[in-house]
């Protein structure tokens, strides 16, 4: 067992654990044929909660330049990302009055998916990406992108070039960024006075009453509720104003911020933080089933493929995503003989899953297979991919949804 030393945000070094999924690979570490017979590097994947400022956290910190230099996640490969992107951007550029004078910068922006949106308005933007080959993705679309990590040094050093930005947004990125004080840092140090920061993240209290634990992998270093945020913007001079609930990826903030002081606090922020109190955050209880109730979950996914093999039937999996190497890692060797993984990315046709080494085949496959079942591994977009798979589904597959309890669709 290992723990933080001390919490990343605040320092303290009274942390309790959360929940142990033991020894796993790398959940964005896709195979090559050729990488099978090498030894494959695993590591302890556990969450641990801070009992002073209540931040969740794992507890063994992946070097980021090891993660994110060369990325197989590109978000354009999701209809609903595009959408929402798009949503998004038309929102801002409304609502802060933004135009050919403002300055929009996005860190880890990915493929561009999002920033395209401000390029063709006409609103000069700018993203940090270090996956050199995202990266170059995005440019190709006209988005212009700094293939470096994000944070005050970084963040200081654009702000002296080109100025402060009117609007910082972050997707889906502060999480991964292991120095949280480094991270909230930079975006003061970009940030214009009276600028906007606009950021989404998966919402921890989402994640313990979804018993999301499949969210959890060696990228994602915490999960963030709205209570320990609030001294950790106010550490650097800046204050979350407005927060909003969205349903995306199975749950998420969207936190606004300002300096201090620059906007009243709305009573989103006072009723979040009341309704967390409420369900208490900010006590140990909280916790301390969440581990149970995954143990739930596996067990079930367990007998559920012991039940299909004693009867001759064959189970394929939907989605090559990191939560699902998480969840299938943490089953272990019972959903090792996967028929196959289908998935969209072509980026990631012909390799296999970490750990268990499931080929990962085109999504068309899973009508050319007709396996009896597909477990649906990216569950937050069900919806999108029982749309696109509906040939499958009328030719009598079943889709299963394997939490918070298992479901056949």
């Amino acid at each position: 067992m290992s723990t933080p030393v001390k919490c990343r945000s605040c320092g303290s070094q009274d942390l309790k654990e959360v929940i142990n999924l033991g020894q796993q690979p790398l959940a964005n570490n896709l195979l090559s044929a050729q990488d099978l017979s090498k030894e494959e590097p695993k590591f302890p994947l556990d969450v641990w909660v801070c009992q002073k400022c209540w931040l969740m956290q794992i507890s063994h910190i992946i070097p980021p330049v090891t993660l994110f230099s060369e990325y197989v996640y590109f978000s354009s490969f999701s209809d609903q990302m595009l959408a929402h992107a798009k949503q998004a951007a038309g929102r801002y550029t409304e609502e802060f009055g933004l135009g050919q004078d403002s300055f929009v910068v996005e860190v880890a922006s990915n493929d561009g998916y999002l920033l395209k949106n401000f390029v063709e308005a006409n609103v000069p933007c700018l993203g940090f990406e270090p996956a050199s080959n995202v990266a170059e993705v995005a440019r190709s679309k006209g988005v212009e992108t700094r293939g470096e990590f994000f944070g005050k040094e970084s963040a200081s050093g654009l702000a002296n070039e080109r100025g402060g930005a009117d609007l910082i947004l972050g997707n889906n990125v502060f999480a991964h960024a292991p120095e949280p004080n480094d991270f909230v840092a930079g975006l003061a140090a970009l940030l214009k006075t009276g600028g906007r920061i606009v950021l989404e993240f998966p919402y921890g209290v989402d994640m313990i009453e979804k018993v999301e634990f499949d969210t959890i992998y060696h990228e994602h270093v915490f999960y963030f509720t709205l209570l320990p945020l609030l001294p950790l913007f106010h550490r650097h001079g800046l204050e979350i104003y407005h927060v909003e609930h969205l349903p995306i990826h199975g749950g998420s903030l969207r936190i606004f911020a300002t300096q201090t002081g620059k906007d009243a606090v709305r009573d989103s922020v006072t009723a979040l933080a009341a309704r967390e109190s409420e369900l208490g955050v900010d006590s140990l209880a909280y916790y301390e089933r969440f581990s149970e109730h995954a143990e739930s979950v596996k067990a079930d996914l367990i007998a559920f493929l012991d039940e299909q093999r004693s009867q001759g039937k064959e189970v394929a999996a939907y989605g090559a995503s990191a939560k699902g190497s998480t969840l299938l890692n943490f089953v272990g060797t019972p959903a090792a003989d996967l028929a196959f993984m289908a998935d969209r990315s072509t980026y990631k046709h012909g390799l296999h899953s970490p750990g268990l080494h499931i080929q990962i085949v085109p999504a068309e496959e899973l009508v050319q297979r007709k396996p009896d079942f597909a477990i649906l591994l990216v569950w937050n977009f069900a919806h999108e991919i029982m749309k696109q798979q509906a040939e499958y589904s009328s030719q009598g597959g079943k889709f299963v949804i394997p939490l918070p309890r298992l479901k056949v669709i």
